[in-house]
């Protein structure tokens, strides 16, 4: 089980950001929905879907976590998709009060895994995740899709601690899906190594997460050719 007062701290985190991603998502307009998003082939309606659908499919992995039963965040690839584009063809207050609502039931519903844990790890995409870090997967999607959504929101008004759960998520995700080997180093002294580590990235947690999220080398450093990236 996760320690309270930590699922507190984290809770509260995922409340700052959720809060700023909500406030950005309720300022945007019809045709502002409409517009191209970071991810591609996606409307920022359908990245504000995405998190709406997620939020609500997270919770499938705490009742994993808490009754030990195996639960999948989605029927398939297709029902996935087919849940994304139902929720972002929906008429802008609708799809606002999806992504509230599934915000509001993510967090309610974590505070289940300050209990006994019958699973210690759960599966996200066939990669194994700890259930203690539930919450800061959440709080990554919420990171990075807010950054997709190309506002006046920048990512460097993330908490530092909710960028790097991003990174370690994303960075599970690379090692998971045989990423080149590199080693990633910030200025704030983390380091990760994926594969074999022979390449050197350096950056701050901004341009780390904004490149191995989304292939914004703008802000990287390293030490031979930059490499294609598995999406996330």
């Amino acid at each position: 089980m996760i320690n309270p007062a930590r699922l507190h701290s984290d809770l509260s985190r995922l409340g700052r950001e959720t809060d700023m991603f909500l406030a950005t998502v309720s300022s945007l307009s019809d045709e502002e929905l409409a517009a191209p998003s970071l991810c591609e082939g996606w409307t920022r309606a359908h990245v504000i879907a995405h998190v709406a659908s997620s939020g609500r499919a997270l919770v499938g992995l705490i009742d994993w976590a808490t009754s030990g039963e195996e639960r999948q965040l989605y029927a398939s690839p297709e029902a996935r998709l087919l849940a994304i584009a139902a929720l972002a063809a929906l008429p802008r207050e609708e799809l606002l009060v999806e992504v509230r609502d599934s915000a509001a039931a993510f967090a309610d519903e974590a505070q289940r895994l300050t209990r006994e844990l019958a699973a210690p790890e759960v599966k996200v995409g066939g990669r194994e995740l700890p259930a203690t870090s539930i919450v800061a997967l959440r709080i990554a999607e919420v990171v990075v899709h807010h950054h997709d959504l190309d506002t006046a929101w920048t990512i460097e008004e993330a908490d530092p601690d909710s960028l790097l759960n991003a990174i370690e998520a994303v960075v599970r995700a690379m090692r998971a899906k045989g990423a080149p080997g590199m080693t990633l180093v910030s200025e704030e002294r983390d380091e990760w190594v994926i594969g074999d580590g022979a390449l050197r990235v350096e950056s701050d947690r901004e341009g780390l997460l904004k490149w191995l999220a989304r292939g914004d080398a703008g802000d990287i450093e390293a030490a031979g050719p930059v490499p294609a990236l598995p999406s996330w």
